[in-house]
């Protein structure tokens, strides 16, 4: 069991994914900053809106007029909170989208910058058969 298990972890597609799973995480938490701290600020600047404090208290004790305190005071449905994690969302899908049409973008551009190899010449009987062909194709 463990030969199976040092040959499972051994294996470059554990490790891949392993690698992947780390920039991934490291990279979320770059997009989320992104998304958070510099672009829903001008969001809410731009309309002067914050959604995270909508909410509508399911119960009578609450009467907290932000969400926080709300919460602590009974069953509240926040409804703005769903729609700040919903844009978020859409910001950063589009993110990664541009993120990922510009890599696109850069591979393209390498391969047709890429020299094109001269294709290689066919293998001995081959030639020697086309040649045999071409022989007959003149009589």
């Amino acid at each position: 069991m463990l030969k199976e298990f040092q040959a499972f972890i051994s294996k470059g597609n554990v490790m891949d994914l392993a690698v992947g799973v780390i920039i991934g995480a490291a990279f979320g938490k770059i997009v989320d900053s992104l998304v958070n701290d510099i672009i829903m600020p001008f969001i809410g600047a731009l309309g002067g809106v914050d959604f995270s404090n909508y909410f509508i208290g399911l119960s009578h004790n609450v009467t907290a007029t932000n969400l926080v305190d709300a919460r602590k005071q009974g069953a509240v449905f926040a409804y703005g909170n769903f729609i700040t994690v919903a844009l978020n969302f859409v910001i950063l899908a589009f993110i990664i989208f541009l993120m990922v049409k510009a890599v696109n973008n850069m591979r393209s551009r390498l391969e047709r910058e890429k020299p094109v190899a001269p294709p290689a010449p066919p293998p001995a009987d081959v030639a020697l058969l086309t040649e045999i062909r071409d022989l007959l194709a003149r009589r």
